[in-house]
């Protein structure tokens, strides 16, 4: 959800003496305003403008929580080509706009995060949707040299602000791309999982945005590694009774409503937001560690509406926003072997072309997605494929996975989890999100072999590919599982293992990498709205959505099933006692668990892949 990065880069005061005389646009200028609402609430708002153009350019917007406001004077003009990862759009004439949201920074008025779009539903309700509307018609009404369109973009919060601002847009509003925009927030994305709650991420962010509404502010941690401190913080009841004192608004939403309620399925843009009103590019990552699953969700959400082909999406080999400013070439220890984030930057600025200058032929593909393992890019006409197979790879006796239904009974795997001692989701010190050091930003293609030996993480893994193996869609788990407890978390992953001698890699040998991951709070079992606990030792199946992948497993590589109970702190522990609140659970509450993975004929445990023919 934080913005991932800055895309105009300014290193220092311009000298504008020197320049590329090949630039059609050789030089920006820098101006502000405080753009008014139709409530009388005005929002700061930064304009670099070029100056001298030879036509009339369109205006590109990206509204933000995190400071418009860049580092230099107003009337500042400054050389194109220090514009950053934006240099390519920028030397062809476009009017950039940064707009700090209401009540963040320097705009006016009140904020708290991700409210929903009520202007259809509430006669003169104010939103980020009647916000950009009005920002939109001042600025093609005020500003020198534009040619009356516009389009929005933005990464991460930015991208949900591009995806409701074209909702009952402004008829100058042309374009827009959501990029890495959460979803539903209690089904996926920044704060829950399948009802699981996030916690390190919940907690620091909600800190971050709304404890000092005129900046970002970091939670005085008292240590580097959060590991302890967050087991030692104890229940999720002593964040207010000892830390925030209800005075963060999103923490006492979690509190209020630990369940699918009202509450999240208004705040949920599959509640307000219906179709594509205008052209609209998703963008997402494969190994995006904040959002995930807003980009794939949203646009299969409005791909059902699509009746003018309005609707694209955009999934590469990326963590939150990468693709917005770096190479992109690789994600920690994997290599994606070239430069996708210029590749993307390329069909970004052909998009925005198309749309505002009526720039190339308009024929772009419904699906551009990377494929991991093999790293090419592949077009497709539908997303996911329709041409792609189901297979199931189940989980067998003796820690072993094949394409066979098991056909013994009564077989199963157990292990105890205990609260006491959750399972890291990522390799010690756990540093602050966005503190010092991080390693947040890499830890989905983390090797899972830190984990792979511990008593309470089950593996089940297949025999050497004899051939390579693409798997290209949703990946969805059945997991057939029971508790001694009468509530349980469940985390899947599908796993590539690396030969144990890799020869095109010798240090990559053995590496686990993470193809698709997910939790499932089990009290959610049958439904969202109305949890229900758990029948000590019944065997029930939970059904969990991995999401979309696009990744070649190749020959002589292995595909593993992992599950486990607790993945801590990014998800709080289950007490694995029912309670009805986990906001308001004792310490007492916390209990040990015997898990039991089936793998039986009657319940078999397996992972939906839809595989591609060759």
């Amino acid at each position: 959800m934080k913005q991932a990065i800055i895309l105009l880069l300014f290193s220092c005061i311009i000298s504008i003496s020197t320049y590329s005389q090949t630039d059609s646009i050789a030089f920006y200028k820098k101006t502000s305003a405080m753009i008014p609402m139709r409530d009388g609430k005005k929002l700061f708002t930064v304009i670099l403008s070029p100056v001298n153009p030879k036509q009339k350019v369109p205006i590109l917007i990206q509204r933000t929580p995190y400071g418009a406001d860049i580092p230099i004077p107003d009337d500042t003009v400054f050389q194109t080509r220090l514009m950053g990862s934006v240099y390519p759009m920028a030397k062809e004439g476009y009017i950039f706009v940064f707009q700090d949201i209401r009540g963040k920074y320097k705009s006016e008025g009140d904020m708290q995060i991700h409210q929903p779009l009520t202007h259809e539903k509430v006669k003169g309700a104010i939103d980020e949707s009647t916000d950009t509307w009005d920002a939109v018609d001042w600025l093609v009404k005020n500003l020198a040299d534009n040619n009356g369109k516009a389009g929005i973009y933005g990464i991460s919060y930015p991208g949900w602000l591009a995806l409701v601002g074209s909702v009952d847009p402004h008829p100058a509003l042309k374009a827009a791309s959501e990029q890495a925009c959460m979803g539903d927030l209690f089904l996926g994305d920044d704060f829950h999982h399948n009802g699981a709650f996030r916690l390190s991420y919940g907690m620091e962010y909600s800190y971050e945005v709304e404890f000092d509404k005129t900046t970002d502010s970091n939670f005085p941690f008292p240590q580097y590694d959060l590991y302890d401190w967050y087991l030692k913080l104890g229940p999720l009841k002593n964040v207010n009774g000892v830390y925030f004192r209800n005075k963060i608004p999103t923490w006492n939403s979690f509190v209020a409503h630990p369940n699918y309620d009202a509450y999240w399925s208004k705040n949920s843009p599959l509640d307000y937001i219906r179709y594509p009103q205008i052209p609209q590019l998703h963008v997402g990552g494969y190994f995006d560690q904040e959002d995930i699953n807003g980009p794939q969700l949203m646009y299969s959400h409005m791909e059902k509406k699509d009746s003018n082909n309005r609707n694209f999406i955009v999934l590469g080999p990326w963590n939150h926003g990468q693709w917005g400013g770096s190479k992109a070439d690789s994600l920690g220890k994997i290599s994606f072997g070239s430069n996708t984030g210029e590749w993307f930057r390329n069909l970004q600025k052909q998009w925005f072309d198309y749309w505002l200058k009526g720039i190339g032929n308009g024929q772009f593909a419904e699906a551009n997605c990377f494929q991991t393992g093999s790293n090419k890019w592949q077009q497709y006409a539908t997303w996911p494929p329709k041409q792609a197979v189901i297979k199931k790879l189940y989980a067998g006796a003796g820690n072993t996975a094949s394409f066979n239904k098991p056909g013994s009974t009564g077989s199963f795997t157990s292990y105890t989890s205990d609260p006491a001692k959750p399972v890291p989701y990522r390799t010690l010190p756990i540093e602050a999100t966005y503190g010092p050091g991080s390693r947040w930003r890499q830890w989905q293609v983390e090797d899972q072999r830190f984990v792979y030996t511990r008593p309470d993480v089950v593996s089940f893994v297949m025999d050497s590919l004899k051939e390579d193996l693409t798997v290209t869609g949703k990946i969805l788990a059945h997991l057939f599982a029971s508790t001694s407890g009468t509530d349980a978390d469940w985390v899947v992953k599908l796993i590539d293992v690396y030969p144990d001698f890799d020869p095109e890699n010798l240090a990559m040998s053995g590496y686990q990498l993470p193809v698709a991951m997910e939790v499932f709070r089990g009290r959610f079992r049958k439904s969202f709205a109305k949890p229900a606990p758990l029948t000590p030792g019944k065997p029930e199946e939970f059904v969990i959505d991995l999401h979309d992948i696009n990744h070649r497993f190749r020959k002589g590589h292995r595909i593993m099933i992992q599950v486990q109970s607790s993945w801590f702190p990014i998800i709080d522990r289950n007490p694995q006692k029912y309670v009805p609140n986990i906001f308001e659970a004792n310490a007492t509450d916390y209990i040990k668990a015997e898990q039991h993975i089936y793998h039986s004929a009657q319940y078999p445990t397996y992972i939906e892949l839809p595989v591609m023919r060759d």
